[in-house]
This record gives C-alpha cells, sequence and structure tokens, in this order.
C-alpha cells in the first residue's frame, strides 16, 4: 500500500490517480476527504498531520509526504515524520527554496528540517524540490472570469514553473521504482516564462486576451498579505523579483525520470482551461 498525505491538492491528486491507474493500493490521506474525492478502490483516511496519527496504515510500504501550510510552520519534524518510518520508504516534497533560499524561514529553514527529519528516519528517502507551480497561476482565475485582466509583479522576469501534474508522475515513479534511494531531485518546467506571457497563454487557451497589469511590488505584498504570513509574502517576492541564477536553471530531473521533457505552462493552462472562463 502506497500511503499519499496532501491527496486532495494540486499534486497529491494527480498522484492518487496515477497510483489507482498502475493498479497499486493507495490510502489518500487529507484533512477534509470524502470517498468521492478519490477513485475507486482508493482508501480515504481523514488525518491531520499536525495531530498524533494513529490511523496510519500498518500494510504502508512507501509514504508521499506532502508538508504545507500550517504544519510547515508549527509542526515538529520529527514528531510527523516518526510514524511514517514503519512504511520503510518516505517520498518528500520539499521546496527549491531549501537550497536556493537556505535563510528563509519559510521556503529554507522549514523545509530543510523536514528533509532533515526524513534523511534520520531509518527509512529510505528520496526528496522532490520543485520550484514555482504552474497552478499559482489560480490566484489570476477570479480576475480572468471577471473582466479577462490579471495583475502581478516583475511581469518580465522568467521562472521555469512546474506543471504539478509532472510532480505528481516523478513522485509515483521515486514511489514505485527503485533506484531513486537518497536521491534529490530539483523539478522545474522546460523553459522560462514571464508572467506577462502566462496571462498570454491563458487568453490563448480561453480564446480571447487576457491584458496584463504591473502591479507593484508593495500592491503584490499587500494583496499577498490576505492569504499568506510575511515571511512567505516577502520570500516570495523576493523569488518572483530577483530569483538566483538557480532559480532561473531549467533542471533535467523531470526528463530523467520520466524520459519526456516537462509540460509547459500552455500545456497546463490549455487543461484547466475550466478554471479561467
Amino acid at each position: 500500500m502506497i500511503v499519499v498525505t496532501g491527496a486532495t491538492g494540486n499534486v497529491g491528486r494527480t498522484l492518487v490517480r496515477i497510483l489507482a491507474e498502475q493498479g497499486h493500493e493507495v490510502a489518500a490521506v487529507s484533512r477534509r476527504i470524502a470517498q468521492t474525492d478519490v477513485p475507486s478502490g482508493v482508501r480515504v483516511i481523514a488525518a491531520d498531520l499536525a495531530q498524533p496519527f494513529a490511523g496510519f496504515p500498518s500494510a504502508a510500504n512507501a509514504v508521499f509526504l506532502l508538508v504545507g501550510g500550517d504544519l510547515a510552520m508549527t509542526g515538529d519534524p520529527a514528531r510527523v515524520v516518526a510514524p511514517l518510518a514503519a512504511a520503510g520508504k518516505i517520498v518528500l516534497l520539499s521546496s527549491q527554496g531549501v537550497a536556493t533560499r537556505p535563510d528563509s524561514v519559510s521556503h529554507g529553514q522549514v523545509g530543510a528540517a523536514f528533509e532533515q527529519a526524513v534523511m534520520d528516519s531509518g527509512a529510505e528517502w528520496t526528496i522532490l524540490r520543485p520550484g514555482g507551480f504552474a497552478s499559482n497561476a489560480y490566484a489570476w482565475a477570479p480576475s480572468i472570469k471577471a473582466n479577462r485582466t490579471t495583475a502581478a509583479p516583475f511581469g518580465e522576469v522568467g521562472l521555469p514553473v512546474i506543471d504539478p501534474d509532472d510532480i505528481a508522475a516523478v513522485a509515483a515513479a521515486v514511489l514505485t521504482q527503485q533506484g531513486h534511494a537518497k536521491a534529490i531531485y530539483e523539478l522545474t518546467g522546460p523553459m522560462l516564462t514571464t508572467p506577462r506571457q502566462r496571462a498570454a497563454a491563458l487568453g490563448e487557451a480561453i480564446g480571447e486576451p487576457v491584458t496584463f497589469i504591473d502591479q507593484t511590488p508593495e500592491e503584490a505584498r499587500a494583496q499577498m498579505l490576505t492569504f499568506m504570513p510575511a515571511p512567505v509574502a516577502d520570500t516570495t517576492l523576493d523569488i518572483l523579483g530577483t530569483p538566483t541564477l538557480r532559480e532561473q536553471t531549467v533542471s533535467p530531473d523531470v526528463e530523467k525520470i520520466l524520459g519526456r521533457a516537462p509540460g509547459t505552462f500552455a500545456d497546463w493552462a490549455k487543461r484547466n482551461v475550466a478554471a479561467f472562463r
């Protein structure tokens, strides 16, 4: 059995589907989850990893561990990881920021602490460090649906954002195949795209132009603070506005593991166009 935490998120939902389609026994874990959220035959476990996890399946032989939200900022890494180690194999979804922003609490230090807990757990481990997600563009959906506009700072700064479905595909491969023990993979998309280019790609997917509006960093920060803590917002703005060379480098790891290039932002936009219409 493979246990997938964060099973209703952008990565976890696809990962559960891939594993189920491959014929694996899967347990899907999320704070709020119903049987209708997963494919037929998948076991559903409603659990908060920030609390003692008494219902961990004894039959599990691998775990996909997603650390985000309140758990990332307040959870005790060793306590969270300890009950999962019994499965013998943990694949951790971490962050590229562990390498590129080691001094950042939100992007570097928290991820590093969970990585170390997984490495110290006694289980076989693999760590995935994605950069920015293509699905962050969902934040633009309300304004695109309302008036075909979107606003973002640093409109001409490119980053190789990654399709969450590619992260899920990599995770499925690592969970079910040999040869990935003690590996750390950086996951990116296939090319740099700017916010302005992503807005244009969404317009092409919709079939109507989307007007891009340049925000000031101050305007963007004020908006971010409505749904994320200040340290997260500040580091995110640093990455968006002044990315490091490594954050702008296309990694070969997705292609190395999957045998194909990662999908483009335009591919993601076409597949998820319903959210923006």
